[in-house]
């Protein structure tokens, strides 16, 4: 059943309202995210943002109604730049150890950026490790969900037999983690050069010490190009 003209236009017109709404709080997300590499989560207020993003105070509350509010906005927004980086590219390479591979040197690039802006997963992680509430739960499930997707690759990669059969997946998932944490203290905190050389050394130790010999076979099966998808955040 169609609508009559005098009902549609209303209907029209606030779906534009509500989409120049996304687009002002889209926006103010991308200023706030942009403003915390320098300033951290803590760093971030109404009333900084406001000058940042050139808009009136009452302007960004209407968005956000607590500054706690805004913090967990730029966590998922920094999450779904995170997800479409380095996780979505890696998908598209073969399930196994070339996805690992893809995981791994997808998330170096962006190491190298963060060396200058700063990695929001860990200076949060310094601000809020022993202050419980909504932004310290939103900080940890979107880094235990990149976490755990990146487990499942490590997992995908000894069934399709490119790892030893005895190798550990947890201890493999969790040297690669570290890789990165130490590369962020050395590079950005130290300063010290040929962090980011030592790091893909390390990479290559890894897969040195839990990779099959070569020309091994699988020793169980699966299925063509799995897909390790991350698990629900809260």
């Amino acid at each position: 059943m169609s609508l009559t003209p005098s009902v549609a236009k209303p209907t029209r017109s606030v779906g534009r309202v509500s989409q120049k709404g996304q687009q002002t709080k889209q926006t103010i997300v991308e200023a706030a995210l942009g403003l915390s590499t320098q300033v951290g989560l803590e760093g971030l207020s109404i009333g900084v943002l406001a000058e940042v993003a050139h808009m009136s105070k009452s302007g960004v509350f209407a968005h956000f109604g607590s500054r706690e509010e805004l913090q967990i906005s730029v966590i998922h927004e920094y999450f779904n730049r995170f997800e479409h980086e380095i996780f979505y590219p890696a998908l598209r390479t073969p399930s196994g150890l070339p996805r690992v591979q893809a995981l791994f040197a997808n998330w170096m690039k962006r190491v190298a950026v963060e060396i200058q802006s700063g990695c929001i997963f860990i200076s949060g992680a310094v601000e809020f490790d022993d202050r419980p509430g909504p932004v310290r739960d939103a900080l940890a499930s979107s880094v235990q969900t990149w976490l755990n997707a990146l487990h499942r690759a490590v997992v995908l990669a000894k069934q399709c037999g490119h790892l030893l059969p005895d190798a550990d997946e947890q201890q493999m998932a969790f040297e690669i983690h570290g890789l990165i944490l130490a590369l962020h203290y050395e590079a950005r905190f130290l300063k010290k050069p040929g962090s980011i050389e030592r790091a893909n050394r390390g990479f290559a130790n890894i897969l040195a010490r839990y990779g099959a010999p070569a020309g091994t076979s699988a020793s169980q099966s699966v299925q063509p190009n799995p897909q390790p998808q991350p698990a629900n955040k809260d």
